[in-house]
């Protein structure tokens, strides 16, 4: 265990330091010394402050907006590749653009797939992610993909609950998949939202599919953006007889008026893993770290070992 310790590096961009740290804590490791020095124009620049020759080196950094934290992992990995790095990690918590996966209307880019390839070219050897918005995005990469799941932490939380009555709920049906998932992990009903759309982050309109009468319900989502479809999702389930409704999300991206509509909505609370940091605070708002399923799989690379047994789904 101490040569396989030895041989690795774990560092972080700027945006993720908060989740390395517990990462490194996790692995019993002190965190990699690198250096990123902004110039007056906005540009940057990336270095490591220690040898990294025939090393695995983990780069730990979420692509959220602005694009500034993308550019820094690009960074990071030439500055690896050059510095003769064994193997480059890109160890992306949330996966930025992952919602342009393919041409939904005419002459637009697919954002997932250039942002894979420019890691690629950039030179890693491996990426391990969190709940891409489509699992097949793993295809977008040429190089492997250890792709892990929010559930792993958000399921013994639902559990913990002891709720009376759960239903599980999507607020909406391109959710099906993974509520179906859960609900039947945890033996409960599921319960679908079909909505339609005025134009991206407007719901124009939303009907149950399912009974939620006496029900305590989990909505369970992939990322929250605006809040606008989960918190219509939480009132509309209070209108039709819920006893009470929460959220479990795996990504806090909560732009723009989220925290307010989260606040004044009848959700109970709004639950995320901290794979993007949360700075706007809302009292309903609540993470839970996923740094110890991260450091186990680093660990488990390192080892050559299975990570599907860490899934509970």
């Amino acid at each position: 265990m101490n040569i396989i310790m030895n041989n690795f590096l774990v560092f972080s961009g700027t945006a993720t330091r908060y989740l390395t740290e517990k990462i490194c804590a996790s692995l019993g490791i002190e965190m990699g010394n690198i250096n990123i020095t902004h110039f007056a124009d906005g540009e940057f620049t990336v270095s490591y402050e220690e040898s990294i020759r025939g090393r695995d080196v983990f780069l730990v950094q979420s692509t959220f907006p602005k694009s500034d934290n993308l550019m820094e992992l690009l960074l990071m990995i030439d500055a690896a590749k050059r510095a003769s790095a064994r193997t480059i990690n890109a160890v992306i918590p949330y996966f930025g653009w992952a919602r342009q996966d393919r041409k939904d209307k005419p002459r637009v880019a697919i954002g997932a797939k250039l942002v894979a390839d420019m890691l690629s070219v950039a030179g890693i050897n491996r990426v391990i992610t969190m709940d891409l918005h489509a699992d097949q995005e793993q295809g977008f990469f040429d190089v492997p993909v250890d792709h892990l799941y929010a559930s792993s932490v958000m399921l013994p939380y639902i559990q913990s609950l002891n709720l009376p009555n759960l239903v599980i709920a999507t607020p909406d049906v391109g959710g099906s998949k993974r509520a179906s998932a859960y609900s039947k992990f945890l033996g409960c009903p599921l319960v679908l939202c079909n909505k339609t759309r005025r134009r991206p982050n407007e719901v124009a309109s939303m009907q149950i599919i399912g009974d939620v009468k006496d029900a305590d319900v989990v909505l369970v989502d992939d990322i929250v953006d605006t809040a606008g479809t989960i918190t219509k999702a939480a009132d509309l389930m209070m209108e039709n007889g819920a006893h009470s409704v929460r959220a479990i999300a795996s990504h806090c991206v909560m732009s723009g008026p989220a925290s307010e509509r989260v606040q004044a909505s009848q959700l109970e609370e709004m639950v995320f893993t901290d794979s993007i940091p949360y700075s706007n605070r809302c009292a309903k708002v609540k993470q839970i770290t996923i740094a110890d399923l991260i450091a186990e799989t680093i660990r488990r690379v390192e080892d050559n070992e299975s990570i599907s047994s860490q899934y509970l789904i």
